[in-house]
């Protein structure tokens, strides 16, 4: 939220995870009683109900803003259009739309878990120009550039969890943490998919020290001695049902979005990317290649999997946006069943 007055800005804020306070709270506290009389800008719906914290459109009225500016309408159905009526019933002029794609891009995350109760799924994978992300002999370190590598970082900013499949653990031992140069408000939370909790009690990513433990989930009956060790080692271990031959991704994702997960990073490996594909859940992809070509048939895939049998059964995309990280080629992408499923908050 930005207030405006007389063409200079007297107040900002932004809603911190780490405190209760909207952004317009904040912004108004930071304007005083300058306030009265300015301009708001925020970029969602002001709140009209009652929550952990007072309606942020009965504070702007009560703070005298003359006109809000709304990029885009709340999804949250509790508010949706409830605080521009609000605003509009005390003679507040309101302007709604004003750069709606790009804040609808900014709450992906926050407009999805509040209409599903499940996090935004964004994968992202690095790869060769031929779509490998392991040469045949298991080697991928490194296969994007250093920028490539930063942008990665700056996806495991912007959301809450980031997830992997026990063979990237067994392969890679990664440490699934966050390593950029701005501070990030919420902990990142590390998930595993491990159905026989193979995930050895000596990984890297049960080792780092973090408010949030790793989170490892397992199928029901997997060995008790393994989920003892790992539970040791400071683990979270949460059995959840079989689907198949692997887990249940929706189970997965309720229990995430029952934490308040509300993006989860989806870093594969292959396997784990072909399953979240084949159930339809992947919301967003990012295709982060490499001007290298690793070739070989025992190389491994950016996706895995079974496969498809023919080209009109293929997972189609469109690219949302393309861009240059480095000499690495990054698109953002979505798939096309995500349009279809009632899905107004993907931009």
């Amino acid at each position: 939220c930005v207030i405006a007055k007389e063409g200079r800005i007297i107040g900002e804020g932004w809603h911190r995870y780490s405190r209760l306070d909207h952004a317009e709270a904040v912004a108004l506290q930071a304007a005083g009683t300058d306030s009265r009389g300015s301009t708001a800008y925020v970029t969602l719906e002001p709140c009209s109900h009652q929550g952990r914290t007072p309606p942020c459109a009965e504070a702007l009225v009560n703070a005298g803003v003359r006109r809000v500016v709304v990029a885009m309408i709340d999804p949250n159905p509790r508010v949706s259009g409830g605080g521009i009526r609000m605003l509009q019933s005390a003679g507040i002029q309101v302007d709604a739309g004003l750069l709606q794609k790009e804040a609808v891009r900014l709450n992906e995350p926050f407009a999805c878990h509040i209409t599903t109760g499940r996090p935004l799924v964004v994968s992202k994978a690095g790869m060769s120009l031929d779509g490998r992300i392991a040469t045949v002999t298991g080697d991928a370190r490194w296969i994007t550039s250093e920028k490539g590598r930063q942008f990665s970082q700056h996806l495991r900013l912007q959301l809450d969890a980031i997830l992997v499949g026990v063979g990237t653990m067994l392969a890679d031992d990664p440490e699934l943490t966050y390593r950029g140069h701005i501070r990030k408000e919420r902990p990142l939370l590390r998930v595993i998919l491990d159905s026989r909790l193979r995930t050895p009690p000596t990984a890297r990513a049960l080792c780092v020290t973090t408010l949030e433990p790793t989170v490892i989930m397992c199928a029901p009956g997997a060995p008790d001695n393994r989920k003892k060790r790992l539970e040791e080692q400071g683990a979270e271990v949460i059995p959840v049902p079989r689907k198949g031959a692997g887990l249940d991704l929706v189970s997965v994702l309720d229990t995430l979005g029952k934490r308040q997960v509300q993006g989860l990073l989806v870093e594969g490996g292959s396997e784990v990317h072909w399953s979240f594909l084949e159930e339809k859940l992947v919301d967003k992809f990012y295709f982060i290649i490499a001007p290298i070509i690793l070739g070989g048939k025992k190389s491994v895939p950016c996706v895995g999997g079974k496969g498809i049998e023919s080209i009109g059964q293929a997972p189609q995309f469109r690219a949302a946006r393309t861009f240059w990280a480095g000499p690495d080629l990054v698109l953002e992408t979505y798939p096309s069943y995500s349009r279809s499923r009632a899905s107004p908050w993907l931009a």
